[in-house]
């Protein structure tokens, strides 16, 4: 018998309603469900709650667009050394890692237990940065070589330990936390919802419209809130349109790190015009102040759409013709194929979502399987990738943009009509937990959050697509020349920030 609850995307149920569960028939009870490949771990958290450690499993189903809830309750000074998840399933050793690090569990076959992010509020405050465990090989044939944590240009910090024979990388170790910002105890500091909602645009500077309407959409469902066509629209538009921006300018980057100056300048260039379209119609490039709970303070006019089929119409000309370019050209196929593989099998274990996923063959899209906005009504099919390479992730990009522009074509055909004022959204629910998951251009994002007695915040908890992927970087360039890094990591375009927070 499974002992959870089944609630969907973008819905709020009371904390008393998640059964709580020994942690041994919790632990086999999640490991059971991830036996089924249709399952797939979307959170996995705790909090302080009654005394005690409240464990939260999040289970998602991709066949039929239900998440199972799951929790376990543990004592805060409890020196148990408790049997891991990750000893049985590897998509959950960044959890267990941050569990560890926030309250100091301990597992008895957790394969390898490192701080995740030095936390400023970890529970050992003698676990420094500086003191980093690195794994190391001891040999006179061998070499390591350390990139980081500062790097050129305006990228953030984050440390990449290489041991290598010759130009050939056996292992690859990152680690980040050099920027931990706090930003899920600032979920609770601040109690305005305008400085919760500049936060949520503020998870990762590349995905504000992925994190923001992750953030609203949760808002909405814990104050019984159902946002209206305009609204879903305007979130939806604001998601595609980041989608086709962040991949033309990755694919500008891919271009620049294997030296093909030309596919760099006009895939960067092609990327300005769509950005811009952000400020024409929010103020804000990169759709910062557009996406709000119960509100829109920029409807989506015809003239806006006009504005935007001329974009696009500008835009498929000439992009269609530098991808042609670029992807027979002989010298950057060289560089593409068969670089920097992350095999299915490889990508199921690690737990990957999104583009990195989908890559590999994994059908990982919560638009498709869990959907939100106006996702439901046309239905997007995901595209999905085989080889797992650079050329794969670089292919994929290419295809979502002409999707997405081809879905955007048809949604602003018919605008909906502007709302009327609306509600203040300021009264939560009482002991509840709410969760819900977007589909941002990097992949899965997944915000929760807990109320107490009073209808507070009790905790708030966001996971970037980043946290699923780096360790698949890593493991990528395994048998890779220590030259094709750049490229192979260029392809993965994980977050920093996203994975600090």
């Amino acid at each position: 018998m499974i002992h959870c609850v089944t609630i969907q995307n973008n819905r709020t149920i009371p904390l008393r309603g998640i059964p709580v569960l020994k942690y041994e028939d919790f632990l086999e009870m999640n490991i059971k469900l991830m036996g089924n490949e249709t399952h797939h771990c979307v959170n996995y958290f705790g909090f302080y709650h009654k005394n005690k450690i409240k464990l939260l499993c999040c289970i998602a189903n991709d066949s039929n667009a239900s998440i199972l809830i799951s929790s376990a309750e543990i004592g805060p000074e409890d020196s148990h050394d408790y049997p891991s998840f990750t000893a049985r399933h590897l998509s959950f050793q960044l959890f267990e890692r941050e569990l560890h690090e926030n309250f100091g569990l301990s597992y008895a076959d957790h394969p390898w237990l490192k701080p995740m992010r030095y936390a400023f509020n970890r529970k050992n405050k003698n676990d420094r940065v500086q003191n980093y465990p690195f794994y190391r090989i001891k040999s006179e044939e061998l070499h390591e070589v350390g990139v980081g944590p500062i790097h050129a240009g305006i990228i953030e910090p984050g440390h990449f330990r290489f041991s290598c024979n010759g130009e050939q990388i056996l292992h690859l170790e990152i680690q980040l936390g050099y920027q931990h910002r706090g930003v899920e105890d600032l979920f609770l500091a601040k109690k305005k919802l305008l400085q919760r909602t500049t936060l949520a645009e503020s998870i990762a500077g590349d995905t504000v419209a992925g994190h923001t309407t992750a953030f609203v959409n949760l808002w909405e469902s814990l104050c019984s809130y159902k946002a209206d066509e305009d609204l879903q629209f305007t979130r939806t538009v604001a998601s595609e349109l980041e989608r086709i921006a962040i991949h033309t300018g990755g694919l500008s980057a891919i271009c620049a790190d294997i030296g093909y100056q030309l596919g760099s300048s006009v895939f960067g260039r092609l990327r300005t015009p769509v950005i811009n379209f952000f400020q024409e119609w929010c103020g804000n490039r990169l759709a910062k102040s557009l996406i709000r709970a119960g509100n829109n303070h920029f409807h989506f006019s015809r003239g806006l759409a006009n504005r935007l089929e001329k974009i696009f119409d500008d835009y498929e000309s000439d992009f269609d013709e530098m991808w042609k370019e670029f992807h027979t050209l002989p010298t950057a196929l060289g560089r593409l194929e068969k670089t920097g593989i992350v095999s299915r099998d490889l990508a199921a274990s690690i737990g990957t979502v999104g583009m990195v996923a989908r890559a590999s063959g994994i059908m990982r899209d919560i638009r498709t399987t869990h959907a939100y906005g106006l996702y439901d009504l046309f239905s997007p099919i995901s595209i999905v990738k085989h080889h797992g390479d650079v050329y794969s992730r670089t292919k994929l990009r290419h295809d979502e943009i002409v999707q997405s522009i081809y879905y955007l074509r048809k949604i602003i055909r018919q605008i909906p009509s502007e709302a009327g004022v609306r509600k203040p959204l300021t009264t939560l629910k009482h002991e509840s937990f709410g969760i819900s998951l977007t589909e941002g251009w990097r992949g899965e994002i997944c915000h929760c959050a807990v109320t107490d007695e009073k209808g507070e915040l009790l905790h708030y908890k966001v996971k970037d697509p980043s946290m699923h992927n780096w360790l698949a970087l890593a493991l990528a360039v395994r048998n890779n020349e220590i030259s094709d890094f750049p490229i192979s990591n260029k392809s993965f375009d994980l977050s920093y920030c996203g994975h600090d927070l």
